[in-house]
């Protein structure tokens, strides 16, 4: 429950402050998901990537990670995963790749950089929150 306050928290700031960035747009959500994600864990989300003939390890099923945390989506862990802060080890410790990504697009935009970033990672998780398996 705190995560969710903590989440919907943040979204609020992002909502005020990033303007022309639509913070939880499912759409950019989905084309991040698409371009970052899917290689590695399906279009559908269920870890059956073209890639995961290839890995060491399972890759997880990303539409259970509400069942895996008693039915709450862990929104606030989940974002930490995306842009590094919490290490993964499929992905040799932390993902900052992303999050580094990220603020690379978001350079350009002088202003708001910061907050780009961080919408787009609160885009691409409340996407995977948008792909839970009921």
């Amino acid at each position: 429950m705190k995560d969710i306050r903590l989440g919907n928290g943040i979204a609020a700031v992002l909502l005020v402050v990033s303007g022309s960035v639509a913070f939880a747009d499912s759409e950019l959500g989905a084309n991040t998901y698409n371009q970052y994600c899917a290689t590695c864990h399906g279009a559908s989300g269920m870890g059956d990537g073209p890639l995961t003939e290839h890995m060491l390890i399972n890759v997880p099923d990303l539409t259970q990670l509400a069942a895996d945390n008693q039915g709450d989506f862990p929104l606030l862990r989940v974002m930490h995963i995306i842009d590094g802060r919490t290490g993964l080890r499929g992905h040799g410790g932390p993902m900052p790749v992303y999050g580094a990504l990220f603020d690379e697009d978001a350079d350009e935009r002088a202003y708001g950089s910061v907050f780009y970033t961080h919408a787009k990672i609160l885009s691409l998780t409340r996407y995977l929150e948008s792909i839970q398996a009921e």
